[in-house]
């Protein structure tokens, strides 16, 4: 069933973006539940297994009500204060939660689901919300570790490009037309922006000035989830582009060398994280000029965007120049 969120005039003055760390080590936790978002991250679930033997996540599975939707506590996944956050930062977050918040939030997502409040973790949580909290925090911290750390700068170029992408669109096409374009399950109309949940029922929310957050995922898909806790800015996560061919390995194949020239070719390949001319002409034992014009000719098919850091430009790849990179020949998954 439909969120509703009402906008009012201030409200569209408060829209952003940002990239969670934190809710992408949830989202990743709760992919291994869902056999319906295993599809595109098949290669990385994979690569887990000898991880997922010595991890414990009983306590975090309790609270992600599953096959049902439900509700998980907010708690664990408070809206980022800035555009990206160190995981670190967002972790002391849920660290300081107030135990009484917890208690609310804990008692309603394991309401969600028959026998877990009367289960022996589920008693120990309510009856100790504080020690619950530490708990919690430390169990996302060894699934950070295990599961999503040594890929971080693969998926945050990927994030990156997405909100690059979203600002260039919001610039040229307007408000109306990047909502309408994030999601099929999100549509604008008539001042209210209509977000289609697992949840079971029809919600409405009035944002009273707090306006929105938008924060692009890799694990959410094919979901839109919404977090509107009173004390946080109302949060939307929906699927990023380009997470066909994420766990794919670049390389510079012959195929993608026919295609674009074996050095613009080494150069896209090269973008794993943002980088300057001069370091991707150092990397690559290529002349600076020859880097610069193979940067150019890749932005302006639409393969990079490039912004300015002090006084570098840093040069990082779009979604569909992650997926052709990775050997995929479309950046957008289907939804």
């Amino acid at each position: 069933m439909p969120l509703d969120m009402r906008f009012g005039a201030d409200d569209l003055l408060r829209i952003r973006f940002a990239i969670s760390p934190l809710c992408e080590t949830h989202e990743a936790v709760r992919t291994l539940l869902r056999t319906d978002r295993h599809g595109y991250h098949l290669p990385w679930l994979r690569r887990m297994r000898t991880a997922l033997a010595g991890l414990d996540l009983s306590a975090l599975w309790l609270l992600m009500p599953s096959p049902q939707p439900g509700y998980t506590p907010d708690f664990l996944g408070p809206p980022p204060e800035s555009s990206l956050a160190p995981f670190e930062e967002e972790l002391a977050r849920v660290r300081a939660t107030d135990p009484a918040i917890a208690h609310a939030e804990l008692a309603k997502s394991l309401a969600c689901t028959p026998g877990a409040a009367a289960s022996s973790k589920g008693r120990a949580m309510l009856a100790d919300p504080a020690a619950a909290v530490q708990e919690l925090a430390d169990a996302t911290e060894r699934a950070w570790r295990a599961l999503l750390e040594a890929d971080w700068p693969r998926l945050r170029a990927l994030l990156e490009a997405e909100v690059a992408y979203r600002s260039r669109q919001l610039a040229s096409d307007g408000l109306e037309k990047l909502f309408a374009d994030l999601s099929p399950r999100i549509t604008w109309s008539g001042g209210t922006l209509t977000v289609r949940t697992r949840a079971r029922f029809l919600q409405i929310q009035d944002l009273d000035g707090r306006g929105v957050l938008l924060m692009p995922s890799v694990f959410v898909w094919p979901d839109v989830v919404s977090a509107y806790e009173p004390h946080w800015q109302p949060t939307v996560l929906y699927p990023a582009r380009g997470i066909g061919g994420l766990w794919q390995e670049p390389e510079t194949g012959p195929a993608l060398a026919r295609l674009l020239g074996v050095n613009r070719a080494a150069v896209l390949v090269a973008l794993d994280e943002p980088a300057s001319t001069t370091a991707l002409a150092q990397r690559l034992g290529l002349a600076p000029s020859s880097v610069s014009a193979q940067l150019s000719v890749l932005r302006d098919a639409g393969l990079l965007t490039s912004r300015r850091q002090g006084h570098l430009v840093l040069y990082e790849r779009t979604p569909l120049g992650i997926a052709l990179s990775a050997g995929s020949a479309g950046g957008r998954p289907p939804r």
